[in-house]
């Protein structure tokens, strides 16, 4: 493809494709899948195109699976069937890189269960973090955050304004060469279709002035551990307690399968016996933009109300985060215990070293409190998950990286890049 915008998980794909027998692409509508496997793929077949395309793909899975390799098989889940059809396809090919399957909704386990080892690989595709789309300076490679000691350093970039302006105009790739009330008034198309249209996919689908509600209430509550109780009663739910919040549990669960809402689990991890951790999780969307467009925020409300400001800055860091975290197997939790210890973000590698974050908009004052609840996390933990630490970081929306003097890292998020 010409003029394709590089994301971060190319080199993912690259790699899937040439170790196991196709690669599912999983994210949220208009994050970009199909454009991304399009610039991987040599033939195609989208199965949203027509009812015939479907049919075929229904009664004959084998002429909708010839063409050349890798085959792209673009919204697969619109034929639930076509999975186990790839599946005995990749089989009996022996070969690897045979197809991409791109989809909106998560399969269900009875149609993959069966993947097999070596099949199927599964991967999701996010919104545009800054490095993707140019806003990052690129002057913190992400990667330098998992050696220790470390010194990082950068000047310039995006200004606060500036920030203002990325929370709502967001991550969509369409969008990002738009004015934030251009976008903001695309997403509000989009939110509106997530309620009225993505969520009529699902196995039943709550009504969507039900949905509609909720997404306006996660939106109030962004960065947040609120309740199921809250939301419930934010969203209109008025049975018995123990009703509303299952129902409110299950609206989640399916805003989760069509990736709209992607929960900050709580980090699990060995603590001293002084102390208990919290393990609720915190609300984030995939990306800021589709809870703006639900409020109607626009930077200038932003710039007005800084507690808003920075409970939404967290949100567009902890998304870029999660990002980054991908490129290095990364996963990406927060951290809260009984004391009433809060750290925003612990991203966790495979071989169990970590890297905690706290994100604050960037005052001097802000900055000292942050780098002194990270050194009391270090506190908390057994000196064995203690030593397993290799950087104290503080996220912020300014024009300065720079590491302090007793080693905690203050980086912009406009600096990052992985």
């Amino acid at each position: 493809m010409k003029n394709y915008n590089k994301r971060l998980l190319d080199q993912k794909i690259e790699k899937k494709l040439k170790s196991t027998g196709g690669i599912l692409l999983k994210g949220v509508r208009f994050c970009g899948k199909t454009t991304t496997a399009m610039h991987y793929a040599a033939s195609i077949v989208r199965l949203d195109e027509s009812e015939q395309i479907r049919e075929q793909a229904i009664l004959a899975p084998q002429i909708v699976l010839q063409g050349d390799t890798p085959r792209l098989l673009d919204e697969w889940q619109l034929v639930p069937s076509i999975w186990n059809a790839v599946r005995a396809e990749i089989d009996h090919r022996s070969e690897k890189g045979q197809f991409i399957l791109t989809g909106s909704t998560s399969p269900s386990d009875d149609i993959s269960a069966h993947t097999g080892a070596g099949r199927i690989a599964r991967l999701t595709l996010r919104t545009m973090s800054l490095a993707e789309s140019n806003e990052s300076i690129k002057a913190v490679n992400f990667n330098d955050l998992f050696i220790k000691n470390t010194q990082i350093g950068g000047l310039g970039g995006v200004e606060i304004q500036g920030y203002a302006n990325l929370i709502v105009r967001g991550g969509m790739p369409a969008l990002i060469n738009e004015t934030p009330e251009i976008a903001q008034e695309a997403m509000i198309d989009y939110v509106e279709n997530i309620a009225y249209v993505d969520m009529r996919t699902l196995s039943a689908p709550p009504t969507p002035e039900r949905i509609s509600a909720l997404i306006r209430s996660l939106s109030r509550n962004i960065s947040t551990e609120s309740s199921l109780e809250k939301l419930a009663t934010e969203t209109g739910i008025i049975d018995q307690s123990s009703i509303a919040t299952s129902t409110v549990r299950k609206y989640l669960d399916q805003l989760s399968e069509i990736f709209v809402l992607e929960e900050l689990p709580a980090w699990k991890t060995h603590i001293r016996s002084s102390v208990q951790q919290r393990i609720k999780p915190k609300w984030h969307f995939v990306d800021t933009s589709i809870a703006t467009a639900a409020l109607r925020i626009l930077p200038t409300g932003l710039l007005n109300d800084f507690d808003a400001f920075g409970v939404f800055f967290e949100s567009m860091a902890i998304r870029d985060l999660r990002i980054y975290a991908d490129t290095l197997d990364g996963k990406v939790y927060h951290y809260r215990d009984s004391s009433g210890l809060e750290i925003d973000a612990i991203v966790e590698l495979p071989n169990e070293t970590w890297a905690a974050f706290e994100i604050k908009l960037g005052s001097t004052k802000s900055i000292d409190e942050a780098a002194n609840n990270l050194q009391k996390l270090l506190t908390r933990l057994t000196p064995e998950k203690a030593a397993q630490c290799v950087s104290l970081n503080v996220l912020i929306a300014g024009t300065s990286s720079y590491t302090r003097k007793d080693g905690v890292n203050v980086v912009s998020l406009g600096h990052l890049f992985a």
